[in-house]
């Protein structure tokens, strides 16, 4: 079957396209820059890949015509704590005029839990895409899930954050709030279970795993598996907005995210039924089994996606295609280089750079530096990197964002997300004679932005001189 992923370089996406490619499937991937798409060469061989922004005016002949079915995964909520909304249904609409063109027979979207009287707008905007993808010219079939338990989604990662940093809470009321939590390998079955399954069209499905548990049972359940003991007390007296704050502060999350995030965790989201599991023939794994089974997948460092590497995660909205092309004008240059012994050794260590390896000297000065920019809004160091020794074009890397990874060519590009009054660029390359080159460039934007630089220069001298001595050490 030719299928078409949208938001295929999403955590949902990166998991689905090779259990689809190993069903014997014709992928096409739609992404809005091709160079994000964190795959290896030989998976990316497989398939095709189309740029497409689903936000901006359609344009014809984008998509193939002959396509038979179509994953809809594109989600806008950390993207804006404001108009996300309208965001999405601009999606819907566009997606649907996209479609209509083609012989798609078959739509399957993955939406959230809509049971409640009252919903959150990040769930309202859920029921309103289904709406909109009604209308289209196809069969839709709607999954509707609530927390989603895995290596590296955002629900498993604020928990672990939280039960991991503090063995005692002081929550808002939330946390009593009832969920159904569902393992993310129990939302593959579905997706591909229900693809091209006629009994399933032009119906929406609840999907949730057997556990009924309030948020702070899931969070006291982590703790029981991992081992330890957490407190928590709750306080009624926390607003949506100190809550957003409280966990913005203490996880790796996005405050956009985590505004949205304490919107929804007012509202119960529990499945009415099972109907679909019957149909299936699918058995959903338990809280517990999800979470053990996402602590083989880290241990293995066999994490398939992360939300963390999606545009989410950090603070800018851009297409980072632009920045590729490092600026030679106007920009402010700390260059050092070093001749190497064992040039692939040295590749190898640059490879690792960031995340729990750390960068090679003053780490406790990166950690401060990550601290002060999560005090001012910005990403902060909790993200991380997803593979130890893996990166990808788009992937996060603590505060930065990789825009290219070159191992071919032994060339790193990374581009700065923490909050800046300008744009910066850390390069690390090992030219043909075996000298390693690594640049920092600053563009400053006006007189605030030469005080920066000016005033971090001194660290600079320490901290980029001694980061090139470690790494250069085969």
């Amino acid at each position: 079957m030719k299928i078409l992923i949208t938001g295929a370089n999403g955590y949902i996406g990166m998991r689905l396209l090779p259990l689809l490619l190993d069903e014997g499937h014709e992928i096409i991937c739609a992404v809005r820059n091709k160079e994000r798409l964190s795959i290896d060469p030989e998976t990316r061989s497989k398939i095709t890949i189309i740029e497409i922004d689903f936000l901006e005016a359609v344009e014809e002949g984008k998509i193939p015509i002959d396509i038979e079915a179509a994953y809809f995964l594109i989600h806008s909520m950390s993207t804006s704590t404001r108009d996300f909304d309208e965001m999405e249904a601009r999606t819907a609409y566009n997606f649907n005029s996209y479609i209509n063109k083609t012989k798609v027979e078959h739509v399957i979207y993955l939406s959230g839990i809509v049971n409640d009287e009252n919903l959150s707008k990040h769930l309202w905007s859920r029921k309103n895409v289904e709406e909109i993808l009604s209308n289209g010219e196809f069969n839709l079939t709607v999954l509707r899930a609530g927390i989603i338990v895995g290596s590296g989604s955002s629900s498993f990662e604020i928990i672990r954050d939280l039960c991991e940093k503090l063995p005692v809470m002081i929550t808002p009321k939330w946390v009593l709030t009832k969920t159904q939590p569902i393992a993310i390998r129990d939302v593959m079955h579905f997706l591909t279970g229900v693809l091209g399954n006629r009994k399933t069209y032009n119906q929406s499905f609840d999907i949730a795993g057997p556990d009924v548990l309030t948020y702070k049972q899931m969070l006291q359940r982590y703790a029981r598996i991992r081992g330890f003991k957490n407190w928590i007390i709750t306080v009624p007296i926390m607003t949506p907005k100190l809550s957003s704050y409280w966990l913005y502060f203490v996880t790796s999350t996005s405050y956009k995210l985590a505004l949205n995030l304490v919107d929804s965790m007012k509202i119960e989201v529990v499945a009415r039924d099972n109907k679909l599991e019957q149909l299936l023939g699918i058995k959903t794994h338990t809280y517990e089994e999800a979470i053990d089974m996402a602590f083989i997948k880290i241990e293995q460092n066999l994490v398939v996606s992360s939300w963390k590497d999606s545009m989410i995660s950090g603070r800018l909205n851009k297409n980072l295609g632009k920045f590729i092309q490092v600026p030679k004008y106007g920009v402010l240059k700390d260059e050092k280089k070093l001749k190497v012994q064992d040039k692939e050794r040295v590749l190898k260590n640059i490879w690792k750079i960031g995340g729990d390896n750390g960068w090679y000297y003053g780490n406790w000065l990166w950690r401060f530096r990550g601290f002060i920019d999560k005090l001012t809004g910005g990403v902060g160091l909790r993200r991380g990197r997803t593979h130890p020794d893996k990166i990808f074009p788009g992937d996060s890397l603590d505060f930065w964002r990789v825009l290219l990874a070159d191992k071919k060519n032994k060339r790193l590009l990374l581009f700065a997300e923490m909050r800046l009054p300008g744009e910066a660029w850390l390069e690390f390359r090992i030219d043909e004679d075996s000298v390693l080159h690594q640049t920092a460039t600053f563009r400053p934007r006006g007189l605030k932005g030469r005080l920066y630089w000016y005033s971090v220069l001194p660290f600079h001298y320490f901290i980029f001189g001694g980061m090139i001595r470690n790494l250069a050490k085969a």
